[in-house]
């Protein structure tokens, strides 16, 4: 009883432990953040990691006062930036061996097959819109590097890509952290914030499961197809 006492005291008062947490983290917090965001978007085995809904959360910490809104900006936009030139280049030298392990847990064909369909219907303008979508804003880098796009192609895109999508949803999150109304219920804000940065994984997996790709379809998921499809985009 007195362990479902304490487990509801924190969640209650969340804001609380939250300013405690950063206040003794000190500067770590912010190589946390970095952590999370590069991984999120350097890495093709890490699509699951939070994106969209962790800027928009620490937007709002900075906007109640928790932690600096421009040290924060600093980490997260190198740390997008950064992250997706990495994945860039990983698949530049190890794209092709992708395709040598048909059952690979982690580079699904699917996965690869709709980040070429994006391509196909977007265009270098891919590495941009990318930012905004979970699972493509991971793999269109990878594709980029596989296809061999031009690297001042990829890194104009990139960086315009990341101040777009960084300024956009951190900043939302900063100005809504702000207002007085929040601050004075920031503890219950918290909890509705974590409530709704699931909902997009949510229908990202039922949307997954109801429009998976048939046996024709990743067919197109090959090597070739996909450095084609990249090739096309700087036509």
């Amino acid at each position: 009883m007195n362990k479902l006492i304490e487990f509801i005291n924190i969640f209650v008062h969340l804001d609380k432990y939250i300013s405690v947490a950063t206040q003794s983290m000190g500067n770590w917090i912010y190589i946390l953040l970095f952590v999370i965001i590069f991984a999120e978007t350097g890495f093709v085995v890490t699509p699951f990691l939070p994106g969209d809904s962790l800027l928009f959360v620490a937007g709002t910490l900075a906007g109640a006062g928790l932690i600096n809104i421009t040290a924060l900006y600093i980490a997260l936009l190198s740390a997008s930036i950064l992250g997706d030139t990495a994945n860039y280049w990983l698949g530049h030298y190890i794209g092709k061996k992708v395709f040598q392990n048909e059952n690979s847990k982690f580079f699904k064909k699917e996965y690869l097959e709709k980040t070429r369909e994006f391509y196909v219907k977007n265009g270098s303008r891919s590495i941009i819109l990318a930012r905004f979508i979970p699972i493509i804003r991971t793999f269109a880098p990878f594709v980029a590097g596989i296809g061999k796009m031009h690297y001042r192609t990829f890194i104009t895109y990139n960086i315009i890509g990341a101040i777009i999508w960084v300024t956009l949803i951190t900043y939302a999150g900063y100005f809504f952290g702000g207002l007085d109304i929040i601050k004075r219920n920031f503890h219950y804000v918290t909890l509705i914030i974590i409530f709704v940065s699931f909902i997009p994984i949510m229908l990202e997996y039922f949307k997954h499961q109801k429009n998976k790709l048939t046996k024709s379809q990743l067919e197109h998921a090959n090597y070739k197809e996909i450095i084609k499809a990249v090739e096309e985009t700087e036509e």
